[in-house]
């Protein structure tokens, strides 16, 4: 029989059922019909008896789905936050525990919910339950019916140890604060320089796997491609041009005003969102890369496989402790300027004379304006378009954007082979608003294209 737990309330799982070695803790939520995409994630603390990971590894999410001793795991993001049953699991092995692990917390956050005015009273039916993993019988349910407000995150419920049994807590404590504040709170940096200090009284002893060196925490959310691509799927098949075959570029502002939006992890939360765009347009998949700031760089062409910390790898951006980042090192070697123009006559460059093809080209071109030589840009934009190249110019949070914004209306083209769209927050426009409009103005451009002979 399930016993419902109201919040403060206890469940002896030692003492109820003494014969259950490994339990799950299942826990879900549903997000109102209000149009907006909510990302929801489970994390697991595992704690000593100071209320701290002992080690990094004992922080187990989206990132690290397995505790360092291999008694806790967890079933994987889940997005879509869809049906009535348990969204994330946590499976426990009660025998493998570390001696040294008192406390496993267990926190729900809403990923980039402050960014976003996301918050918990937009989640209903939200719950955590404690089951036996063989028979599926539940044990102890909490359903969380708390009125919630501006909380971005919730610690659903604990097991802990007292007098070597587990127990269970229904929690239910919100927070206005995100997962990088409960890596804050529970989990200490340990300085190699400082001198250790002997404990009086022996304690358990944490064995590090081999070959297994403990890293940062990054808690960055890594691409999911293939719900990306099914959405880029939909949005090419409304546009009539899903059979397209083309090559796909994408151009990004390192210059000086863009730091922030580097530091943040929205560039790479961008580039990850561009490659589902390459895999269904392009047949190699790959997404060729320019950087640009007074001068430019070619990058390595980014695809599926090597998508995750490209920005960090490619930029120099040397992670410190939880997510701390510095000025990109490539920010400095191309200046803190802008020069579009040379950029874009690289990349005719490039698809004109060293790799020319009648394929169509589509080019995602990043700035946060700045824009300083209208006379370059158009002269290159203009000269491009007797090429099969579309350029799909996007303003980020910025202003000046100059003859970006009066790409409509500019003449002396044979074909209008360019659109620009503004966004204040690229992590506040969907999924499907962003390739929604990226891919705007692309079909027409290639009707356009192939009535003048510049497309097969």
């Amino acid at each position: 029989m399930e016993i419902e737990l109201s919040k403060g309330g206890r469940f002896n799982l030692s003492q109820e059922v003494p014969q259950l070695k490994k339990v799950s803790i299942g826990l879900g939520w549903q997000v109102s019909q209000n149009g907006e995409s909510y990302d929801v994630d489970a994390s697991v603390f595992m704690l000593g008896a100071d209320g701290k990971v002992p080690d990094e590894r004992y922080f187990v999410f989206y990132n690290n789905l397995q505790s360092l001793d291999g008694s806790l795991r967890h079933s994987g993001d889940n997005r879509t936050g869809e049906g009535n049953g348990d969204d994330e699991t946590i499976y426990v092995d009660l025998q493998k525990i570390n001696p040294i692990i008192q406390e496993i917390v267990f926190v729900v956050t809403i990923h980039e919910g402050q960014e976003k005015n996301q918050n918990f009273s937009q989640i209903r039916n939200a719950f955590i339950k404690i089951y036996n993993p063989e028979t599926k019988r539940s044990l102890a349910r909490y359903n969380l019916r708390e009125a919630f407000s501006q909380e971005t995150a919730l610690e659903f419920g604990r097991l802990y140890k007292k007098d070597d049994d587990w127990r269970f807590q229904a929690v239910g404590e919100g927070y206005n604060a995100g997962l990088q504040s409960f890596v804050d709170k529970y989990i200490v940096e340990t300085n190699p320089k400082e001198k250790k200090v002997e404990p009086k009284v022996e304690i358990p002893v944490i064995v590090p796997l081999q070959n297994s060196p403990s890293q940062p925490i990054d808690i960055t959310k890594k691409a999911n491609i293939s719900l990306l691509k099914t959405k880029v799927d939909i949005v090419l098949t409304k546009k009539g041009i899903t059979n397209v075959v083309a090559r796909v570029a994408l151009v990004l502002d390192i210059s000086g005003s863009m730091l922030q939006q580097y530091t943040s992890g929205a560039v790479q939360a961008f580039l990850e969102r561009i490659v589902p765009v390459a895999s269904r347009l392009d047949n190699d998949g790959k997404l060729d890369v320019w950087f640009f700031g007074s001068t430019f760089k070619r990058t390595k062409s980014v695809h599926e496989t090597n998508v995750d910390g490209y920005v960090q790898e490619e930029c120099g951006e040397k992670k410190r402790s939880f997510l701390i980042l510095k000025t990109p090192s490539l920010m400095k070697e191309l200046g803190f300027g802008n020069n579009e123009a040379r950029v874009i006559q690289d990349v005719i460059k490039k698809y004109t004379q060293e790799m020319p093809d009648k394929l169509p080209t589509f080019i995602v071109f990043l700035s946060d304006g700045g824009v300083t030589d209208e006379q370059g840009i158009t002269k290159a934009v203009v000269d491009a378009a007797k090429y099969p190249i579309f350029w799909q110019f996007v303003g980020l949070a910025g202003s000046n954007y100059g003859i970006l914004e009066r790409l409509d209306t500019m003449g002396g083209r044979i074909v209008d082979n360019a659109d620009f769209f503004q966004v204040d927050d690229l992590g506040k426009i969907t999924d499907e608003q962003l390739y929604e409009r990226l891919l705007n103005e692309f079909p027409g451009w290639i009707k356009q294209a192939r009535a003048k002979g510049i497309l097969n």
